[in-house]
């Protein structure tokens, strides 16, 4: 009887025991209290927490609006009441987020050498508190460019701030939550810049709950990863995805086979050996959960297609869709077709529209698809003609990913934290800043006109295409990039001059290549007076962009339409580019492109690069060029090939200065070289 009275008391202990919740202490700032949030009790992240994790837990809110963790800040969280009612608590787990108020000038200018010291202080509190507490320590919450220090301090003090705490985490020895992730792309969701709303609260919660629990919805896999799909050939080959935490993957793609953990972010990477060219294979994911099998892949090249309505137009539509469509199809290459939901007409949206905007489901869902006639004609035009010289001259599978989105400004396709801290002034109030073009401002007002939210999304915002279209992309190792796009940047050819340079640095630190090839189109000609300056500039951006280089397209432009319909030549020049750079063949790449001017004896002497065997394409003189003395007034001037060269000179001239060609927005410019390869607009001298 005693032993069983004994085993009796032991059982209910242990069942006592087992029904204690886990606690879990939060403690932060005022986004951890909930302040701005209309149901904060119910819907500050805490909050939030606790319904997700459910009995098993004990979530308290140890939130202090306005609180820094520096000691000798402003309003240090440690004096607060919260503070002694946090260690009282003795949270089982622990989730620290502090430091936004630090970036106050009251605090971070003068105490930033204590931070260290008094998170690590903060955190041994907490232990001392609970041996056995697990601490989490927070990467803050976003703060966006409209909060009224950002420039003056904020966005820089931040920065600081956010790669301190990945230190701390590791020195400290806790875990690290990323709170700054999922809310970065999600404007919309903080009205003041710093407190997310309730909607933004319950992200928090749901990156926090997948933290401590590990679940991160099983096995998944990017977008880009289906049936007959091609991976890039002859590199190491990294495949990515997110699965629960802990969990083995076992990544086979033909005879190799790989495993993984996943980590407590729930990410994991495989890197396979390099392959050439070849196909078809099964592709297979497995944990012990789930299985995911991808069928018909091919490894070849994939290239990203991407720009605005002049890349996203269809084969269907081109000059020569009836005599290509009917023999598009192509084994060897292959089609993934991103297009947006929405186009942006001059219409106003549903607010059901608007609210996807937010959410960034912007763009259909698509899958790879084999070229055939059907999928190639609603296909991008020029990716496909550029993707079929390929596949015919290196004789391996092309994969071609396509995004492009009509109207879109450079600034849409460019990550925030670029633009942050290298063009902070064209995030300010986009829809009346002038550095964006006013079409796409005054066509983004309308589509949205029905949304009450300051911070409304639109494919034309910076920032949103990066968001929406290439980040989902980064995961997928792609060889190069073909880029077709300007016309909603022409306006002002100083601001896109910057731009595009770092839409190229952001894409190759997306894809961490820093020599990605990326190819792009010269606008064609039109009668926008603003072309000349627009082309010339977009000519020089191959000295200061490294690994570039243009094809020109404004032989084939439309005096009247901004979308000319002779795609084929564009998409070739842009192949010949590739074959001549990336794979080594021994084609001239471009047409005649200005190096250097001589003046003597009344007469400019032009050299150029990719000059050779230089004519007039229809036989004619050449025309279109023009001669200045230092003035600057030009006058209609003769041209003819003479030893390499071409000399220039009008008897109007004594002592010339400036040369420029093709210098009209629509243009009869002529000359070409040996493959009849046109020549670019140009200007001799500074501007």
């Amino acid at each position: 009887m005693k032993h069983f009275y004994i085993f009796c008391f032991a059982l209910a202990w242990c069942l006592t025991t087992w029904a204690q919740p886990k606690k879990v202490a939060c403690v932060g700032n005022s986004v951890t209290y909930g302040y701005t949030i209309e149901n904060r009790e119910q819907d500050c992240y805490p909050a939030r927490l606790q319904q997700l994790l459910g009995n098993e837990y004990l979530v308290e809110n140890f939130g202090k609006s306005g609180t820094t963790l520096l000691k000798r800040g402003h309003r240090p969280y440690v004096q607060q009441p919260e503070y002694q009612k946090a260690l009282a608590f003795a949270g089982d787990i622990v989730v620290i987020h502090l430091g936004l108020n630090n970036t106050d000038p009251r605090n971070w200018p003068n105490y930033r050498d204590d931070f260290v010291k008094d998170y690590l202080e903060l955190i041994a509190s907490f232990r001392q508190a609970n041996p056995k507490a697990e601490i989490y320590v927070c990467r803050m919450s976003p703060i966006f460019h409209w909060h009224p220090r950002f420039k003056s301090g904020t966005r820089d003090w931040y920065a600081q701030e956010q790669a301190i705490v990945e230190m701390i985490a590791a020195y400290a020895g806790t875990r690290l939550i990323d709170l700054q992730k999922e809310l970065y792309s999600r404007p919309d969701l903080m009205p003041d810049a710093l407190h997310p709303n309730a909607e933004g609260a319950g992200i928090l919660a749901r990156t926090v709950y997948s933290a401590i629990t590990g679940d991160y919805g099983g096995l998944r896999m990017p977008e880009t990863y289906s049936d007959n799909m091609v991976l890039q050939r002859n590199r190491p080959l990294p495949v990515s995805g997110t699965a629960n935490a802990g969990g083995k993957v076992t990544v086979t793609l033909g005879k190799q086979k790989q495993t993984a953990v996943t980590g407590t972010d729930g990410k994991w990477t495989v890197t396979l050996n390099p392959m050439p060219a070849g196909g078809p294979y099964d592709l297979v994911i497995r944990t012990k959960e789930k299985t995911l099998v991808y069928r018909n892949v091919l490894v070849g090249e994939v290239w990203l297609c991407s720009g605005q309505s002049n890349m996203a137009f269809m084969l269907k539509d081109d000059a020569t869709a009836q005599q290509e469509i009917p023999q598009a199809d192509n084994a060897r290459i292959r089609l993934f077709d991103k297009k947006g939901r929405w186009l942006t007409y001059a219409v106003e949206w549903d607010v059901s529209v608007l609210d996807s905007l937010n959410r960034l489901q912007y763009y259909t869902e698509a899958s790879w698809q084999p070229c055939t006639s059907r999928s190639a004609a609603g296909f991008s035009a020029v990716a496909y003609y550029f993707g079929k010289m390929l596949a015919d001259s290196l004789q391996v599978p092309v994969g071609l990913i396509h995004n492009a989105i009509g109207g879109s400004p450079a600034e849409a396709w460019i990550d925030r934290h670029t633009l942050e801290f290298e063009f902070p002034d064209i995030l300010q109030n986009w829809r009346q800043n002038d550095l964006i073009q006013d079409w796409c401002r005054e066509r983004a007002s309308l589509n949205i006109k029905q949304s009450a939210n300051k911070q409304q999304r639109h494919p034309y915002e910076p920032c949103y295409l990066y968001e929406s279209g290439i980040a989902p992309l980064e995961a997928f190792p792609i060889r190069e990039v073909i880029w077709y796009q300007g016309e909603s940047n022409a306006h002002n050819m100083e601001a896109h001059a910057q731009l595009f340079p770092l839409l190229v640095k952001s894409w190759r630190e997306t894809w961490h290549d820093n020599t990605l090839p990326f190819y792009y189109v010269q606008l064609s000609s039109i009668d926008r007076p603003s072309w000349t300056w627009f082309r010339d500039s977009q000519r020089k951006l191959m000295e200061c962009v490294p690994h570039s280089g243009m094809a020109v397209s404004s032989d084939l432009g439309d005096s009247t339409n901004v979308h000319p319909i002779h795609k084929k030549e564009v998409g070739e020049r842009l192949a010949r580019w590739a074959l001549n750079k990336t794979y080594g063949y021994d084609v001239l790449p471009s047409g005649p492109l200005f190096r250097s001017a001589e003046f003597k004896d009344g007469s400019a002497y032009l050299s150029f690069d990719y000059g050779e065997g230089m004519r007039a394409a229809d036989g004619n003189e050449i025309r279109t060029f023009e001669i200045a003395e230092t003035d600057g007034l030009f006058v209609p001037a003769h041209a003819e090939v003479t030893g390499g060269q071409l000399r220039v000179w009008s008897e109007e001239i004594k002592c010339p200065r400036y040369v420029r060609y093709g210098w009209q927005p629509f243009t009869r410019a002529n000359l070409v070289n040996k493959d009849g390869l046109p020549a670019s607009t140009f200007r001799t001298g500074k501007e």
